[in-house]
């Protein structure tokens, strides 16, 4: 076994863990059928191998050589298994539900698939970026609570979004966030929830990616110790730096305080020597405007610019307060001091605050935009089966432009469209969802990542 010369694989092999020969390295369901994609292996010829969920023999669904083909006639809301075999082996036995889900499936895992079981059984933190040669990069981790949560899928889109293909995995990376800059491509994250931070570099289009640098050690992982709690979040350049967000602590201790990391624009980004961090600043039940009760305060911040200043708005946990939803907390960034702590601004009204979101300003509509999972009542504020397309001209006065999917008459613990990731191009906005339908584990343990765009054209 050799020592790891990089940060991905294609696929990553764990010992002692069946991965499949061939590699069955995507799933994605569609109404009455299943395509799935595996990476070349041996004589290039295959035969796919079906049947539904349990039900007698495994028979022949055709050959092909290539490394992709599409199950059909199926019967949505069954579940199906299927494997690929050549002259050299056979895949892991796969799942897969068909029926129509919502946008483009990037990828698809079934609550029940064990591939990657030794990170988790469900996909989260979505992240999106397009490439400088054109294409579109998808990324998510796989992750279930209490399970070690280290693994990062990558795949890649050549034609807008229209269909994706494998690229690489990640790992250790948790909480990933892709992003472009002068030219190159990173990958920012941590090794697990609350383990190190990491950022990585990829020169071949997200195909593969150099061995990470640490900017950041975390704390104890899953013993509950507090460490560094992250989330796919835009990578902001205001005078000179690049800014994200971050926090330190964790669930088990009560609190997560807030954090920005910055590096100078020109510097090299995986010299930790070049970052700097702010002093964390925990929630303070004090502060003016804020609801009385307890609070573990703000997690999953976005950086925004306005008025020339830089500011960190954040998810709120509002459960133990006199007010139970509909509220986000500001920060203000010291530019000055990259290590200076935040300070708090305000609370703002935002009709989003339990789930994370993002917030882009739009220059050409003179707005900021959010996709964002809705809450309308104090009784649905744990729901997540309302996503809505959110603008405002000054980050406080927020309105609903109109909702993306609504699912309210859908059972709210087995419906999510949570986490988005997006990307403003033209009159569109491109995002990623964090997508639970079709009977997954429940509303937050995701099995599909799903791409799709909405129009912002007209929007006063």
């Amino acid at each position: 076994m050799r020592a790891c010369e990089s940060w991905s694989r294609r696929p990553y092999r764990p010992p002692f863990y069946e991965v499949g020969m061939p590699y069955l390295s995507r799933v994605a369901p569609e109404a009455g059928r299943i395509a799935i994609e595996w990476l070349p292996e041996g004589t290039g010829e295959y035969e796919v191998f079906f049947r539904e969920k349990g039900e007698g023999a495994f028979r022949s669904a055709g050959r092909t050589e290539g490394t992709e083909f599409v199950l059909t006639d199926l019967t949505d809301g069954r579940d199906y298994e299927f494997y690929v075999a050549s002259g050299h082996g056979r895949s892991r036995i796969r799942l897969g539900k068909s029926g129509r889900a919502v946008g483009t499936v990037v990828n698809y895992l079934h609550p029940e698939d064990d591939a990657y079981a030794f990170s988790g059984k469900a996909l989260c933190s979505p992240s999106l970026v397009r490439l400088p040669d054109g294409a579109l990069l998808a990324s998510m981790d796989v992750f279930r609570g209490d399970w070690p949560q280290d693994l990062t899928l990558v795949f890649r889109s050549e034609d807008d979004g229209k269909t994706w293909h494998y690229s690489c995995e990640v790992y250790p990376c948790f909480w990933g966030k892709l992003f472009v800059h002068r030219g190159s491509l990173y990958l920012l994250g941590c090794s697990t929830e609350y383990g190190d931070l990491l950022i990585g570099r990829s020169d071949d289009g997200g195909r593969s990616f150099s061995a990470p640098s640490v900017l950041l050690r975390g704390g104890g992982g899953k013993n509950g110790e507090p460490g560094v709690h992250k989330n796919p979040q835009p990578v902001v350049p205001f005078r000179g730096r690049l800014w994200n967000t971050l926090e330190w602590g964790s669930w088990a201790r009560g609190y997560h305080a807030a954090m920005v990391m910055s590096v100078p624009e020109d510097a090299d980004l995986l010299d930790p020597a070049e970052w700097r961090f702010s002093e964390p600043v925990k929630y303070d039940p004090g502060w003016p405007g804020v609801p009385a009760g307890e609070s573990t305060g703000n997690i999953e911040g976005c950086l925004v610019e306005k008025d020339g200043a830089l500011y960190n708005v954040m998810r709120y946990d509002m459960e133990r307060l006199e007010r139970k939803f509909g509220l986000a907390v500001v920060y203000r960034v010291d530019t000055e001091d990259p290590e200076g702590p935040l300070r708090y601004e305000r609370c703002v009204e935002f009709p989003a605050n339990a789930s994370k979101f993002e917030i882009r300003y739009v220059p050409a509509r003179a707005r900021y935009y959010s996709i964002a999972t809705r809450i309308l009542s104090e009784e649905t504020r744990r729901s997540r089966n309302l996503l809505s397309l959110l603008s405002s001209e000054d980050l406080v006065t927020w309105r609903v432009e109109r909702d993306i999917y609504d699912f309210r008459d859908s059972d709210p613990a087995k419906v999510g469209f949570q986490y988005v990731d997006f990307l403003p191009e033209g009159e569109e906005l491109l995002f990623l969802c964090r997508t639970a339908i079709h009977d997954p584990i429940n509303f937050h343990d995701a099995n599909y990542s799903t791409f799709d765009r909405v129009s912002i054209a007209g929007e006063r």
